[in-house]
């Protein structure tokens, strides 16, 4: 009796089987979920002795800006933060959840927590949810094998690279860091660059703005330099728009005489 093991085994390559039922869905009116356009620009580099990552701080609900100054850069231990981009509560509760349990980690082993371990925590918690968290994080810090810069995308896919940008800026970042970047950078010209980076995406896309967040990560210490730079600062009036009582001629007038009366209705009673 022989069994036929190579029919059990799913074929290699891309697999397009359900491209006719989704259309099929459409034609019969399904509507498919929209996605939800958010604004950020974080970027995150390693340097000669650590990380340096920054973040702008404009916060929006569709085309308003709700918050001028947020913070998008969270702590997760003394030798990591994280940045986020997409929607404010997840990254914000994600990163809140990571650190306790880096915290329980150090507790339990009584040891510096490695990078590598809030990356895997992140991934796997966001891979759990299959994207619906939208949580785009650089997570970057310094452990005593190094320094890391990690890529953590919505569906838990990650990248460890030795700069990276994300969000709707990142594009006018990377130009900035692929002009720029070298191995082995000072602190001072690490900071320039990180800096400018994230003021290409300030002002080159609609949904970041305002101020510049730094982030410096040693073997050592960190210092997080909030509001290092103001890039949009709100322009001063110049010019005096007090105007005497009668610069301006009245042509017409027209008064209209409302006789208003009130009615007090009955209050229904509730059960």
């Amino acid at each position: 009796m022989s069994v036929d093991i190579a029919r059990d085994i799913p074929k290699s390559g891309f697999n397009f089987d359900n491209c006719k039922r989704n259309a099929q869905l459409l034609q019969n009116g399904f509507v498919p979920p929209k996605v939800v356009k958010t604004g950020t620009t974080i970027v995150g580099i390693i340097y000669k002795d650590g990380v340096i990552l920054g973040a702008d701080t404009r916060a929006t609900e569709g085309p308003i800006v709700s918050d001028k100054n947020c913070s998008k850069i969270h702590y997760l231990a003394k030798n990591m933060y994280c940045c986020g981009a997409g929607t404010a509560a997840d990254t914000e509760m994600t990163t809140d959840s990571i650190a306790s349990q880096l915290e329980l980690h150090r507790l339990n082993t009584g040891r510096q927590v490695p990078v590598v371990a809030a990356n895997t925590l992140l991934k796997q918690m966001l891979f759990r949810y299959q994207g619906h968290i939208s949580a785009a994080l650089v997570l970057g810090g310094v452990d005593k094998t190094g320094a890391y810069i990690y890529c953590i995308h919505p569906h838990g896919s990650t990248d460890k690279l030795p700069y990276a940008t994300m969000g709707s800026g990142s594009l006018a970042a990377m130009s900035v860091f692929e002009s720029r970047w070298k191995p082995d950078m000072e602190e001072e010209e690490g900071k320039l660059l990180v800096r400018d980076a994230i003021r290409a995406g300030i002002f080159n896309d609609l949904g970041s703005g305002s101020n510049v967040d730094l982030c410096v990560i040693r073997k050592d210490s960190c210092d997080y330099l909030r509001n290092y730079e103001l890039s949009n600062q709100k322009g001063e009036r110049k010019l005096n728009y007090d105007f005497k009582l009668g610069t301006t001629a009245v042509l017409d007038t027209k008064i209209h005489k409302f006789e208003i009366t009130e009615e007090v209705l009955p209050v229904p009673m509730e059960e």
